[in-house]
């Protein structure tokens, strides 16, 4: 019996996968360093409250991420996105929350186009958990929004 070549499957090589991984860290350990900074910037204990917890997710998957990547047999991105500057360049709390939500929002799309191609189920799993725990934040900090 001969062997189907994942990608006939539509399954993403390992690099590409550990590619993808290392791009979300990049972007979790900004969103955690952003989520801190704005937690400490809040006006409301509501808000700080809700951005601890999220800061809390973001460094969570860091490390899920960071573990994965290694666990494939990559080297995990020491690198951080870019994104907390752009975010904490904003002097305004509801512009920095609607930033926030659109990088919580790319987290989710790019999770949501990689699972169809990916045939790690531990992975899989955890990218799970990572795509509901995203959008569950993408409603609590759109709360924290004037008229959220």
């Amino acid at each position: 019996m001969h062997e189907v070549d994942p990608a006939w499957l539509g399954r993403w090589p390992v690099a590409e996968v550990i590619d993808l991984l290392n791009v979300l860290l990049e972007a979790e350990r900004a969103g955690a360093k952003v989520t801190r900074a704005m937690a400490g910037d809040a006006t409301s204990p509501e808000a700080r409250e809700a951005l601890t917890d999220i800061a809390g997710d973001e460094a969570r998957f860091c490390a899920m991420l960071s573990r994965h990547v290694e666990r494939l047999g990559g080297t995990p991105s020491p690198k951080t996105g870019a994104f907390r500057e752009k975010v904490m360049a904003l002097e305004d709390e509801a512009a920095r929350l609607a930033l926030l939500d659109k990088g919580q929002a790319w987290v989710v799309r790019k999770i949501a186009e990689a699972l169809p191609h990916l045939s790690d189920d531990a992975l899989h799993a955890d990218l799970v958990d990572m795509l509901d725990v995203h959008e569950r934040n993408l409603v609590r900090s759109g709360a924290l929004r004037p008229g959220g």
